[in-house]
C-alpha cells in the first residue's frame, strides 16, 4: 500500500462578480423616473387647463401648478440623463422640497393667497402627499449615489 495522496484539485472560484448593488440602484432609479413622470403629466394637464380657461380667477396658484409641472419634467429629464446631471436633479429636487414646504405653509399661513389649490397647496395633499414625500426620497438616493461614487457632497459632478 502506497502512502502517497493524490492531491485535490484547487475549488474552483466563481468568475461571477459579486453584487455591487448597481442593479437594484438602477431599478430604484427607474421607480423615480416613473414616479416624476406620472407627476409631471399630471401637474402638466392640470396647469394647462387653469392657465387656458381661468387663469384670472386664481393666477399665482395656477402659475404655481405651471412650475411644479416645469419642475416634474426637468427632474425627470435630469434623473434619465443620470451620471453628471445628478448634481443638477439633487439641486433642483432641494429647490422643489422648498417650494413644496413654502407653498404648503403659505396654503394655512395666508389662505386669502390661495383662491384655489395648487399641486403644492397643503404639502401636496390633493396627490397623496406624494409631492412632498418623492423629493425627499430623491434627495437621499441623489446623496448617496453621490457618496457611493466618491464625490464630496458639494463637489461638481
Amino acid at each position: 500500500m502506497s502512502s502517497a495522496r493524490t492531491p485535490r484539485p484547487a475549488p474552483r472560484l466563481s468568475r461571477t462578480p459579486a453584487p455591487s448593488g448597481r442593479g437594484r440602484s438602477r431599478g430604484f432609479a427607474a421607480v423615480l423616473i416613473v414616479l416624476y413622470g406620472i407627476l409631471a403629466l399630471a401637474a402638466t394637464g392640470r396647469a394647462s387647463y387653469e392657465l387656458t380657461t381661468k387663469f384670472a380667477e386664481a393666477p399665482l396658484p395656477y402659475s404655481l401648478s405651471l412650475l411644479a409641472a416645469i419642475t416634474y419634467l426637468a427632474v425627470t429629464i435630469l434623473l434619465v440623463r443620470g451620471g453628471g446631471a445628478s448634481r443638477t436633479a439633487l439641486l433642483l429636487c432641494c429647490a422643489e422640497l422648498a417650494g413644496i414646504v413654502a407653498v404648503g405653509s403659505l396654503t394655512h399661513l395666508a389662505p386669502g393667497l390661495f383662491p384655489d389649490s395648487t399641486v403644492w397647496s397643503d404639502f401636496g395633499a390633493g396627490y397623496g402627499y406624494v409631492p412632498l414625500i418623492l423629493p425627499v426620497v430623491a434627495i437621499l438616493y441623489l446623496s448617496r449615489q453621490r457618496r457611493r461614487a466618491g464625490a464630496p457632497p458639494g463637489a461638481a459632478a
